[in-house]
């Protein structure tokens, strides 16, 4: 179990932090980046949680935001260093039956869905553009020449399945899609001047 006995450590106040194997990184670093924008994607959904949502959908968000400190528990120790956490492919089969469940009942897509609708629409659409980004820079260390190995692969798939709940639910509380707000491309363009 984890605990906190202080807040500060000024451990931090040269610009570097420590990763859960000892090794100090500069705050900058693309890890780090990832794993704070793991805390950020939980934060927004701790955002949408307080918007009303039905039990059942709460009840996976709470889950969600418990399986986000597992995933940034996991890039916070790279490579196979001994006994840690790691993301295994149960966590992303878990979001798919959820997807799966909620999918069923929406309406049937026929153009992009802008963010919005409802409050509780837009706080799950701004959660999921969040866990989208977090995706982006973890894919970026992926890559990275000095972490090949060193980062779990169920991290990406279980934040790509994570944006994809995201969007569903934010459709499932716009009144099963019926209240999507639909991207009509060119709407706003200005005719041409020879029509």
């Amino acid at each position: 179990m984890v605990r906190l006995s202080r807040i500060y450590t000024k451990t931090g106040d040269d610009g570097t932090t420590a990763l859960g194997d000892g090794t100090r990184l500069p705050k900058h670093h693309l890890r780090i980046a990832a794993y704070g924008t793991v805390d950020e994607t939980s934060s927004v959904i701790g955002l949408a949680l307080t918007s009303g949502l039905e039990e059942r959908f709460a009840a996976w968000l709470r889950e969600v935001q418990n399986d986000l400190f597992d995933v940034g528990s996991d890039l916070c120790v790279p490579g196979e260093a001994g006994e840690k956490l790691r993301i295994t492919p149960d966590y992303v089969a878990r979001l798919e039956a959820h997807i799966d469940e909620v999918n069923e009942s929406l309406e049937p897509l026929e153009s992009f869905v802008l963010p919005g609708g409802s409050q509780q629409a837009a706080w799950l659409h701004l959660a999921r553009t969040t866990c989208r980004r977090c995706e982006r820079i973890v894919v970026a260390l992926c890559e990275g020449d000095d972490e090949e190995g060193r980062v779990n692969g169920e991290v990406v798939r279980y934040l790509n399945r994570l944006s994809d709940l995201l969007f569903v639910l934010a459709r499932a509380v716009n009144d099963g899609g019926k209240a999507d707000i639909l991207w009509k491309p060119g709407a706003n363009k200005a005719p041409d001047a020879d029509e």
